[in-house]
């Protein structure tokens, strides 16, 4: 190993580090992790940025269920929240479609709360709001006295696709305006929109739909966990780091370049802001209202979306940065059986900044 790199963290240092083996991560998440055998490297995925359209699309439709079969053996034996009442709801949709909205309420509910539009993530190609794991995150937000959204959009692939974008950011849009239009009948006084990885890309996506759109007043903050908002995954950029430190750390960059080619298969829109939000400029961000950009410090995703922070500062945006240590990519949500503390905290980060604006 040449010398000069020793000190340097994870993969930039040592190309053989894991997440399994790098010191700085959460002991309880190694084992976890370890019980599961994702403790190393993994298989590289059968494709890459470079495969054709039809094959990156056969591979996501096949990677959901992988995914939720390994979410719900996580959430499994996690004991139901309570107090909390759940509805749905069925707006119109782009396209003469229909949205599903999943609505938690406090039960024990009085008067008026601050409201999440939570989008659930998934790269914007997977998975779904009913999903367990988004299920349970909007319970505890909605046990912790909000009323939370979650929107049921139309994904790049698996069971809600294939609909490359803008369809899902399309969808996103449209629960924001009916959520805004509702909010006497929700019980809604503030409202923020709030997502992790994919979501937080859709999250922050929104906003900048509803700049342009002339609607930026239905949105009072902004929660974005993870995002997954660069698109720079096939060819890492030196600006980002992180990409090359943490790769193959429960996320692989190979997979996530996959994953662009579905969401935009022309490729048109690869420096679009609204597809890839670490692209907007200062002058797109200026008058935003206040974020919080929350990253995990061994996620591949954790340089892109401080650099969106300081971007937001830039553009006189109130931002905060918190980095969660020892956690791999959205470790505080999906790891909460193994480390309820840090999931505990992101949870009162969230309902601390809704209740602050």
């Amino acid at each position: 190993m040449d010398s000069a790199h020793v000190d340097l963290p994870g993969r930039l240092g040592d190309p053989a580090c894991s997440i399994g083996s790098d010191p700085r991560t959460d002991v309880r998440l190694a084992a976890v992790l370890r019980s599961l055998g994702m403790d190393g490297h993994g298989e590289p995925p059968p494709v890459t940025a470079a495969s054709t359209y039809e094959e990156q699309l056969a591979f996501c439709d096949a990677a959901e269920g992988g995914f939720q079969g390994l979410f719900g053996a996580l959430f499994a034996d996690l004991p139901d929240v309570a107090g909390v009442d759940r509805r749905t709801e069925e707006i119109p949709g782009p396209e003469g479609g229909r949205i599903t909205l999943y609505i938690h309420a406090p039960a024990a509910s009085s008067g008026n709360a601050p409201g999440v539009l939570h989008i659930h993530g998934g790269g914007m190609t997977l998975l779904t709001a009913a999903d367990p794991n988004y299920f349970r995150w909007r319970d505890h937000l909605a046990a912790a006295g909000l009323v939370v959204v979650g929107v049921e959009f139309r994904n790049a692939a698996g069971s809600m696709g294939p609909h490359p974008f803008p369809a899902g950011l399309d969808d996103c849009v449209a629960a924001l305006r009916w959520m805004d239009a509702n909010r006497a009948a929700l019980g809604v006084d503030k409202l923020i929109v709030s997502g992790e990885s994919g979501g937080g890309n859709l999250t922050i996506a929104t906003v900048l739909r509803a700049k342009r759109e002339g609607i930026l007043g239905a949105v009072d903050g902004v929660y974005a966990m993870c995002p997954y908002i660069s698109g720079a995954y096939a060819d890492p950029p030196a600006e980002l780091p992180s990409l090359t430190e943490n790769d193959t750390y429960f996320l692989a960059c190979a997979m996530m370049g996959a994953m662009v080619g579905v969401y935009d298969p022309t490729g048109d829109h690869r420096s679009d802001p609204l597809a890839w939000p670490y692209h907007a400029s200062v002058d797109d961000l200026g008058g935003l209202p206040p974020h919080v950009i929350s990253v995990n410090e061994l996620d591949p995703l954790r340089d892109e979306g401080l650099a969106f922070h300081r971007r937001l500062v830039a553009a006189g945006v109130s931002s905060v940065a918190r980095v969660v240590v020892g956690t791999s990519h959205a470790g505080d949500m999906i790891f909460e059986a193994a480390m309820p503390d840090v999931t505990a905290a992101t949870l009162r980060d969230i309902v601390g900044f809704a209740h602050s604006l």
